[in-house]
């Protein structure tokens, strides 16, 4: 009983914490599991409790950082300038062409895990062109927005590093089985994009807008990459072939789980910043150039590993877990997966990430285990809210995107909403059919 009501205590004061932003998720997490630890008499176990926990996600916080590093450094050399280049000349004016077009582009630019960094990119990129063929202003955020939503449960990206983190999992557990669910999720966008571009086309028709020429871009004159915020040195179209076959060849050996994706991330940014960048002291400003957004999600996760590490090491953990068992009625047990993939949409919007993943979801999936449901399943359902997640006040990067696109929150909440629980949807159905989140 004192271990279910310390662990109680202790996930309630980190919750309270970070969502009245007394401090940061990093901080909480060392420094709430610690105070409550000692004040459950495990001072002496403190040490090895935290080192356990930290060995746990080692894995997870190596890949997450080098896989920022990569798509970073792919972003900063103009991988994906060709992209922009290529859906400029390809939609010729038409709405249709223009919007699915964006939203290729915005799953693409999303690997890098950081939904900042695409939508400054994609946003920047497209934004004068729908301007100018007049296409409504909440079309570019939205279709942006779910393309982010979907691909930002890549490993790398913020909740699936932290529900590996947390339940003590690796990728190939929970990333690799949805990849089938993200890809009809991302089929799925593309037809939300296709939807409202011939909904824009009809309308427009009507008013005659003329069609756009092939030169306009958000760069000004021809496509002219040299007045992005990124020096023109530091693109490398004579290594453009390369750098795509070596981002392939990542792609196809992370899916096909032949090496482990830390090895497999760390290895492939080493070639990548050798090759793009032979001189010791470029690679040291590319690496320092991406150091804030790394440090910002490699340090949360370790610090996650103080959180579990204590909360599993002083059996809090096992306590909570048994409290949920009594309170959960036997017919809904085998529905666990079902109601945390339905569950993860009102609570990751309406509460954070940090709060979710690091507060709830490690109940959930204990509770789960005592009914022989695999830790990995609850991880995954866990990650199904995420399109709507997206939408949530407390998402700083939304603020990016609305920013950008010169929109209000509301009316981007409004406009996007129902297709966010459309692409929730698909993506728990896909999952399920596959049998990879058994709702039954």
């Amino acid at each position: 009983m004192l271990l279910t009501i310390l662990g109680y205590s202790m996930i309630v004061v980190f919750m309270a914490l970070i969502m009245t932003e007394r401090l940061t998720a990093m901080i909480a997490l060392i420094i709430v599991p610690i105070v409550f630890a000692l004040i459950g008499g495990f001072g002496t176990d403190i040490g090895p409790m935290v080192i356990s926990g930290l060995r746990a996600i080692a894995p997870t916080g190596v890949l997450t950082l080098f896989a920022i590093l990569y798509f970073g450094l792919m972003i900063d050399v103009g991988l994906f300038d060709a992209l922009v280049r290529l859906i400029i000349r390809l939609s010729k004016g038409d709405p249709v062409r223009l919007v699915v077009g964006s939203a290729a582009m915005a799953l693409i630019v999303s690997l890098d895990g950081d939904g900042s960094t695409t939508f400054l990119l994609c946003v920047t990129a497209l934004l004068p062109l729908h301007r100018y063929l007049g296409i409504n202003p909440l079309i570019l955020p939205c279709v942006i927005g779910l393309s982010n939503s979907v691909m930002n449960i890549a490993p790398w990206g913020g909740p699936t590093a932290r529900v590996m983190s947390v339940l003590h999992l690796d990728a190939s557990q929970v990333f690799l089985p949805l990849v089938p669910g993200m890809t009809m999720a991302s089929l799925a966008v593309l037809g939300i994009a296709y939807y409202l571009g011939r909904k824009e086309r009809a309308r427009l028709s009507k008013i005659g807008k003329p069609e756009a020429p092939d030169h306009v871009s958000a760069f000004g004159g021809d496509v002219d990459f040299s007045s992005t915020d990124l020096p023109a040195p530091e693109r490398r179209p004579a290594l453009m072939i390369f750098n795509l076959v070596l981002t392939v060849a990542l792609l196809v050996c992370l899916v096909g789980g032949w090496l482990p994706l830390p090895v497999l991330f760390m290895a492939a940014f080493a070639i990548a910043i050798t090759v793009n960048f032979p001189k010791q002291k470029d690679q040291k400003e590319r690496i320092a150039a991406h150091a804030g957004s790394a440090v910002s999600v490699v340090g949360i996760i370790f610090a996650a590993g103080v959180f579990t590490g204590i909360l599993s090491g002083t059996k809090m953990m096992d306590a909570i877990a048994q409290s949920v068992v009594h309170m959960v009625p036997a017919p809904a047990a085998g529905h666990l997966p079902l109601i945390t993939a339905l569950l993860s949409a009102p609570f990751t919007f309406f509460i954070s990430n940090d709060a979710f993943y690091f507060g709830i979801v490690p109940i959930l999936a204990e509770t789960a285990k005592t009914y022989g449901i695999a830790p990995e399943i609850i991880a995954r359902a866990s990650l199904v809210g995420q399109p709507v997640h997206f939408l949530s006040p407390l998402l700083a990067a939304n603020y990016v995107l609305i920013g950008l696109a010169g929109v209000e929150f509301g009316a981007h909440q409004r406009f996007t909403m129902k297709w966010s629980f459309l692409l929730m949807l698909v993506l728990l159905v896909a999952s399920a059919l596959v049998g990879v989140i058994p709702v039954f």
